[in-house]
């Protein structure tokens, strides 16, 4: 189960989604963040994401509840597939789908992956966006298929349960991979921010001093598989904007910040990261923080923290030690 600070209006990593109010017995929804300038949102939709704290999953939706569901389709090929059909169970028979994106993340196979699920699609192009219309087919084909492609499943290789979608969801990121073989044993209250799958949470929990570690996410699927990875009774996991996340006097905070928004370098997010990070942290306490050696993190850690240190810096990583 997902616990934490659910906060129903808060922004993705990327651009802030316009507000809409969902509806007791919803007909129309929209999933994601599509372009509203380009694709027509019906009025009273509710808003589906796993990346926006407290909005309803799409995998919620009985099947055949929805007349007119608009999607912005994800960019990875599994992930999409699995929401476009998700989409397609839940609407009703004739239902609308309206499903957008940028030509070079995904929108070029829209069409034919829309066609595969027995779908006839208007398309159209515009701002270098494709954009697909299609009602609902009477008996759509291959939806369970793609269904169980992209459902949650436990990694053998790794012993981590994940779902594609999330951040590195099928190996451990050579960033968390770094930070892991560099952290000191810790103790204390503390938050792992934009914890993944929980890799650095498990670090983290091998040392007998820490008393409390919040795992901070903003990705549903991924609080969800790190409840399942970390079952330790220390861990805490917030399903959270890490940027808003109202933690206050920890002792350490370990993080791999993300770094891109919606499939474009976004450098603030790290500094928004560092930021938080130095708002949660009491005196004295200290932030943990890998990143790619091309980000410019150094200038925002000397503004938040009064000493930093280059710990390591090695395979295209550099991990940072940071006193508050």
């Amino acid at each position: 189960m997902v616990t934490g600070f659910l906060q129903s209006r808060q922004s993705c990593y990327g651009r802030r989604v316009t507000e809409l109010a969902p509806n007791p017995s919803p007909r129309s929804a929209v999933y994601g963040a599509p372009p509203l300038d380009l694709v027509d949102v019906p009025d009273g939709a509710v808003q589906l994401s796993p990346l926006r704290p407290g909005a309803a999953a799409l995998e919620s939706l009985p099947d055949g509840s929805i007349d007119d569901l608009v999607i912005a389709a994800p960019a990875g090929s599994i992930e999409r597939r699995f929401v476009l059909a998700h989409g397609l169970r839940a609407l009703s028979a004739g239902g609308t789908l309206t499903v957008s994106a940028a030509k070079d993340k995904g929108g070029q196979r829209l069409r034919a992956e829309l066609e595969a699920f027995g779908c006839d699609v208007a398309e159209r192009f515009k701002a270098r966006q494709r954009i697909c219309s299609v009602q609902r087919p009477e008996a759509p084909q291959g939806l369970a298929e793609a269904i169980a492609a992209g459902a949650p499943v436990t990694l053998e290789d790794i012993g981590l349960r994940s779902q594609p979608g999330i951040f590195s969801w099928n190996r451990v990121d050579p960033g968390s991979a770094l930070l892991v073989r560099h952290l000191p044993e810790l103790a204390g209250r503390g938050a792992d921010l934009g914890a993944g799958l929980g890799i650095l949470s498990i670090a983290v929990l091998k040392s007998a001093a820490v008393t409390e570690l919040t795992l901070v996410e903003i990705d549903r699927r991924a609080v969800e598989a790190a409840g399942a990875n970390v079952t330790d009774p220390r861990a805490k996991f917030a399903w959270s904007d890490a940027r808003e996340t109202p933690l206050t006097e920890l002792d350490f905070v370990v993080s791999n910040p993300p770094f891109h928004a919606e499939g474009i370098e976004d450098r603030g997010l790290g500094k928004a990261f560092i930021a938080a990070a130095g708002r949660m942290l009491r005196r004295s306490g200290t932030l943990y923080l890998v990143a790619n050696r091309h980000m410019p993190y150094e200038e925002g850690l000397r503004a938040a923290f009064r000493s930093v240190t280059t710990v390591a810096d090695e395979a295209g990583y550099k991990i940072f030690e940071a006193r508050k």
